[in-house]
């Protein structure tokens, strides 16, 4: 079992971090999940989804939701700095934020740590750890390009959410679940959800 940080921020493409925590719990994985308060809004308006504001209130609307999974969900507020993700002494095997906008980002690039997601991505470099972000913007500014550019050479792994087309996607649900896939690969994550190139 590993323990995967994801952290939703207010950025389009909420459908590919659900996807993501769907994965992560199905395939037995231990998830803590922070979400910013602008993610709450998103959520709301792509997916129909209420993400509480009280952690206890999270964990209960997602488990409704989700069904049942064999991994573990823990979920923590904006503002927890007990949260285990922000010390380097208890940090998780990866961090993924999904998605992530180009404000989540900068502030990640710059290191400024004003809440537990910037924080956890912070420890995760310096810890030098597995960072994922999936950032969704277009098209993106000469300054995106600089701090995504920073990252990278930090170690950060950017993904953006750009699904592929040789596996004929059939609905925007296949093109979701490739853009996950390929997130759950660089986790060192088995999965099933892409056809893969040469059939194999």
């Amino acid at each position: 079992m590993k323990t995967i940080t994801l952290a939703l921020t207010g950025a389009s493409g909420m459908p590919y971090g659900w996807r993501l925590l769907e994965c992560l719990l199905a395939s037995g994985q231990r998830v803590h999940l922070v979400y910013s308060q602008a993610a709450q809004i998103v959520a709301r308006q792509e997916l129909d989804l209420a993400l509480p504001n009280r952690p206890q209130d999270a964990v209960r609307a997602l488990n409704e939701r989700l069904g049942t999974y064999s991994g573990e969900l823990r979920v923590f507020g904006i503002q927890d700095w007990y949260a285990p993700m922000a010390s380097g002494s208890n940090p998780g095997d990866a961090m993924v934020v999904c998605p992530c906008t180009m404000g989540t980002l900068a502030k990640i690039a710059a290191g400024i740590s004003d809440d537990l997601i910037a924080r956890a991505a912070d420890v995760m470099l310096k810890e030098k750890r597995g960072l994922i972000l999936v950032p969704r913007e277009m098209p993106f500014s000469e300054i995106h390009l600089e701090n995504m550019l920073k990252l990278s050479r930090a170690g950060t792994v950017i993904m953006p959410p750009n699904p592929g087309f040789y596996s004929q996607p059939a609905n925007v649900q296949d093109m979701v679940d490739f853009v996950v896939a390929r997130i759950l690969d660089h986790l060192g994550i088995e999965n099933t959800l892409l056809p893969r190139w040469g059939g194999e």
